[in-house]
């Protein structure tokens, strides 16, 4: 994604907007954080409901705009965790202890 196309999904998003501005705050959030860490980390950051939500918000299908893993992603606690489980898609519905995080490590 260029930085060019980041612009225009949230000027439109915003342009088209109705509600409580703190939750299109969070969703573009979510995206500019997402397009750093993965739509992976991201995933076992934030709930399923949440990320359907944030991508409704913004028009967008995270595991097509965002990398897998960004360059960042090794800096989360999830990624981290996520390394120790066979099956990704049961740690994101949390049915794997321990691996969802919204902590980032320094670095």
């Amino acid at each position: 994604m260029t930085e060019k196309q980041l612009v225009e999904i949230i000027d439109k998003a915003i342009k088209e907007f109705r509600g409580d501005t703190t939750e299109l705050a969070s969703a573009i959030g979510y995206l500019m954080i997402g397009r750093k860490f993965g739509w992976r980390v991201m995933f076992l950051m934030h709930r399923q409901s949440t990320i359907k939500k944030y991508e409704k918000m913004l028009r967008i299908n995270s595991r097509e705009l965002m990398p897998e893993l960004g360059p960042l992603a090794e800096k989360s606690v999830a990624y981290w965790a996520l390394q120790k489980v066979t099956n990704f898609w049961k740690a994101v519905k949390g049915e794997i202890p321990g691996v969802r995080s919204t902590k980032v490590l320094k670095g």
